[in-house]
């Protein structure tokens, strides 16, 4: 690995790293925020998952967690969210190709080769991170924003046992349903849609669930808001007497002002799993 930048904030670091990756096919960047607890012992995890256009860059410089999270004695893990590279495919499009890998194994056409983010979170990253630092594997927790909501939701769903709690921000709800998914999973996927199920996080609950609790927090005034579909998860989510709270904030957007405004809500959310 190489370390980009390393920089002591609230007692912790908030370290940025780049390593060759196998499975991407080019190099792959993630910022790691360590608590002072880190010194000392292994600490707990929660991953966060950034949104379209994103990098790692942007939840670890706007969200405002790593206050909370030192307050707490948890690591945050800040992933990117597509391979990157000249030699990586791209498209002109904002919602498709770099910053948009969707956290799913692209099948198809030009996206094959690189575009494998499901395997980078799910296997290789964790492998790297928890070999390297002092992170807790048995204690873990997962949240995202956006795209970063969605992939959260359905790796969660589908890796009972490894992560006690998941939480999102006005996550890509019903994918399957909105153009905010079926572009993309046709891109990355084909046009058969079993096989867009596994990373539909309304379908994934209907199927299966998730063994912890969940919290979601969507703005009502959410300029994404028919994209996003949260009344499909919500009603799952009812149907399957999942243990979850959806609040439904009055007046905010999509942004990360809505973001940050309820950020330490969430990683006390995930403190309380974390420790039990």
């Amino acid at each position: 690995m190489k370390t980009i930048s390393e920089n002591r904030a609230f007692g912790g670091v908030q370290g940025v790293y780049s390593h060759a990756s196998e499975v991407c096919g080019c190099d792959m960047t993630f910022g790691l925020f360590l608590p002072e607890e880190a010194e000392h012992e292994a600490v707990p995890v929660i991953w966060y998952l950034s949104g379209l256009t994103c990098t790692h860059e942007n939840a670890m410089t706007k969200a405002g967690a790593q206050g909370w999270a030192a307050e707490n004695g948890v690591a945050l893990i800040f992933p990117d969210t597509s391979p990157r590279g000249d030699h990586v495919p791209d498209d002109e499009a904002f919602d498709l190709g770099k910053g948009a890998g969707f956290y799913v194994n692209a099948t198809e056409g030009k996206w094959a080769r690189h575009f494998k983010m499901w395997d980078y979170l799910t296997e290789e990253l964790p492998h790297l991170l928890f070999s390297a630092y002092p992170l807790d594997e048995g204690r873990q927790a997962i949240m995202g924003h956006s795209m970063g909501g969605h992939g959260a939701l359905t790796i969660a769903m589908s890796f009972p046992g490894r992560f006690r709690s998941v939480s999102a921000f006005a996550p890509i709800a019903n994918p399957s349903a909105s153009d905010w998914g079926r572009k993309q999973f046709t891109a990355y996927l084909g046009e058969d849609e079993a096989k867009w199920a596994p990373h539909d996080a309304t379908l994934l609950m209907k199927k299966r669930g998730f063994d912890g609790p969940i919290l979601i927090d969507q703005g009502a005034a959410d300029q994404f808001l028919d994209l996003l579909k949260p009344e499909a998860l919500a009603e799952a989510m009812m149907a399957s007497r999942q243990n979850a709270m959806v609040r439904m904030q009055k007046g905010y957007d999509h942004s990360y002002y809505f973001v940050s405004s309820f950020m330490e809500d969430h990683i006390a959310f995930h403190t309380e799993a974390l420790y039990a």
